[in-house]
């Protein structure tokens, strides 16, 4: 039954979870889809998903995940890892005194929801997986297998050491949110979709950080307004990007957590959502992964590639999403 939810717009509240205080917005009644955001972005990135599915009859709920907008910024890096991450969803599911919910994740919210069925399936009753695949842990730490050149090293390395991202990042706020947001879609010039160029994607530059080779747009995609800008401008300014560089600070250590649970399948029903142009598909061993989904997700539904789209999906193509997701909610 869809319910007229536009009008009555989505609300804010704060709950406790996990030993922290976390900001959630949420609209409509009925059965509970979580929403959990990647990097560097909050709630807001799931503006477009709140009203379509409450609209449809299902209560939808977007968490500032930890370290991010309202929501606290534990100061220890340890404080980051899968566990933790995993463990505030739970949390969350018992402060708004529901027994089970469908859970989405984007970037890396994705391993969030795809680690949360895979160690909770009585909670979790199916994922919604945009951008980011499942991948089954390797046999070694993550960080072993990070390329680097005398001239630039992977961005995962660039991440790990503390305050040195933090201030290429805030350098500027607005320049970062602008040159991230249309470099990483489906409008920029994407290097990602040309193979020959795959390998270098993801490489930072040693000389000069992250920030050195990006390039302020002259105009906004078409998705994206200045007003859209303004709220992760006036959010990170506040914040700061520690507390989401701190999730890739614990990716060897998740590596270890996850250890006893290598192999384990997940078991409830899966979607995927991914950009052709998404810089993500270009990761060395992406294809392999999404061909090898089956394996690991046996109940995968369907894999939806939106033609044109970049990392930004559901922000990017939200009509398009809107409408995977709700044909999946339906058959579930």
């Amino acid at each position: 039954k869809e319910r007229d939810s536009y009008s009555s717009g989505p609300t804010h509240r704060f709950v406790e979870t996990n030993g922290i205080r976390m900001h959630l917005v949420e609209q409509g009644e009925g059965p509970l889809v979580l929403l959990c955001h990647g990097f560097p972005e909050s709630w807001y990135s799931w503006r477009h998903q709140l009203s379509a599915l409450a609209t449809a009859g299902f209560r939808a709920v977007a968490p500032d995940m930890r370290g991010y907008g309202n929501t606290d910024r534990p100061d220890p890096i340890d404080q980051y890892t899968l566990l933790h991450l995993i463990g505030d969803m739970v949390g969350v599911l018992d402060a708004l005194d529901c027994e089970k919910a469908v859970i989405a994740g984007h970037d890396w919210g994705a391993p969030v929801a795809l680690h949360a069925v895979l160690l909770r399936p009585d909670l979790f009753r199916a994922v919604i997986d945009l951008s980011v695949p499942f991948i089954a842990s390797g046999p070694d730490y993550p960080s072993k297998s990070y390329p680097q050149t005398d001239d630039a090293v992977f961005y995962q390395i660039y991440f790990q050491s503390p305050g040195v991202a933090e201030a290429d990042l805030e350098r500027d706020v607005r320049f970062t949110t602008r040159a991230l947001l249309y470099d990483g879609s489906g409008d920029a010039p994407n290097p990602a979709i040309r193979s020959e160029q795959a390998g270098h994607v993801f490489m930072v530059p040693r000389k000069g950080g992250i920030t050195a080779n990006w390039v302020n747009p002259t105009a906004l995609p078409p998705w994206l307004t200045e007003a859209d800008v303004e709220i992760y401008v006036d959010q990170f300014r506040r914040t700061g990007y520690r507390g989401g560089l701190n999730w890739y600070r614990n990716i060897d250590r998740n590596w270890e957590l996850m250890a006893p649970f290598a192999g384990l399948k997940i078991t409830v029903p899966a979607l995927l959502i991914a950009g052709d142009r998404d810089v993500v598909l270009a990761f060395r061993g992406m294809d392999q992964a999404i061909a090898n989904l089956p394996q690991s997700v046996p109940k995968l539904q369907k894999t939806l590639i939106l033609p044109g789209c970049g990392h930004w999906t559901q922000q990017e193509q939200p009509q398009e999403v809107n409408a995977a997701i709700l044909e999946f909610l339906r058959q579930i």
